[in-house]
């Protein structure tokens, strides 16, 4: 075994294929193939299953990959600390709902390694999406939210996942709106008074369980509902139509402009945001970083929503 083999092992779960690693790491395809099965024999495991669509790695691969990550970033830390005149290549990803202040912090982030060398990546997905990058490894974090609705529901299936839930903090529920939506005056609204308005909600897939919707109280009745994709759709069609969507009122002007606003919910319902990591593997100076300045940023929109 040697350490290039375990570059060549993330390279391709990062890929999602044998063909397209090779590509960037470039070497040819049988090359780096026969690579994964000498590993694959010296370590008498199978760390990857191939499919017509790509290869995925299998539960011991997936065990393997952790360990593999691990001896790759100390051998960066090596390299870093004793080869004074180079800057080694820093990789992080991050999956996320759909949350300004996940892309915030991402934005510091990459503001604060901006004279290095680096492979970050930001992937705004479904709910399911992110604990499957997480898993395999795709990710090192995922920030998604519990609520007494979906906690014991989402908390087992991170367990057989080998991943753990790490709360940062509480956000009551709040409806974003457009600036001119006529509930926009209210100091606060009720779930029967937003019956009248177009309900925007994020599609879950093929996994559209309301465990893993993105706003609470799904389960309601809407007689008019929209599913979008992506968080500028769902911003456009907030103002175009006057619809709303249930969040945890966390804004950022920088990104989301000033016409949409935030109004309290008035329910008995809380997201608890966190993150999610793989359970036997301690996060990296990055990820812990990129944590920081989460923290940060909450902190701050907090403390300024009190002097308001």
């Amino acid at each position: 075994m040697t350490l290039q083999q375990l570059k060549y092992i993330i390279q391709i779960v990062q890929c999602g294929s044998i063909s397209m690693a090779a590509q960037k790491l470039y070497i040819t395809q049988p090359s780096l193939s026969k690579s994964v099965a000498d590993l694959e024999q010296e370590m008498g495991i199978l760390i990857f299953r191939r499919s017509s669509r790509g290869v995925y790695l299998t539960e011991e691969g997936t065990r393997f990959l952790s360990y593999a990550r691990q001896v790759v970033e100390q051998a960066e830390l090596l390299e870093q600390t004793y080869k004074h005149s180079e800057h080694i290549r820093r990789v992080f990803a991050v999956s996320a709902q759909h949350y300004a202040f996940a892309v915030n912090a991402f934005v510091t982030l990459v503001r604060e390694y901006g004279q290095d060398k680096y492979e970050f990546s930001l992937r705004e997905l479904r709910t399911n999406d992110i604990i499957e990058d997480v898993h395999t490894m795709r990710s090192e974090l995922g920030i998604l939210f519990l609520s007494k609705f979906n906690r014991e529901v989402l908390l087992r299936i991170l367990h057989n996942h080998d991943l753990q839930f790490v709360p940062e903090f509480t956000a009551k529920l709040h409806v974003f709106v457009s600036r001119d939506n006529p509930l926009a005056a209210k100091a606060s609204v009720t779930r029967e008074e937003l019956r009248d308005y177009p309900r925007l909600t994020y599609d879950q897939g093929m996994n559209n369980s309301f465990y893993f919707s993105e706003e609470l109280h799904s389960t309601d009745e809407s007689p008019k509902s929209i599913l979008v994709s992506d968080r500028a759709t769902l911003f456009n069609l907030l103002i175009g139509l006057d619809g709303y969507t249930i969040s945890s009122g966390i804004l950022s002007s920088d990104l989301n402009g000033t016409n949409i606003v935030s109004l309290p919910l008035e329910s008995d319902e809380a997201m608890e945001i966190g993150y999610i990591h793989a359970s036997a593997r301690p996060l990296s100076q990055i990820a812990e970083r990129y944590l920081e300045h989460l923290r940060t940023y909450i902190q701050q929109y907090q403390a300024n929503e009190a002097s308001q």
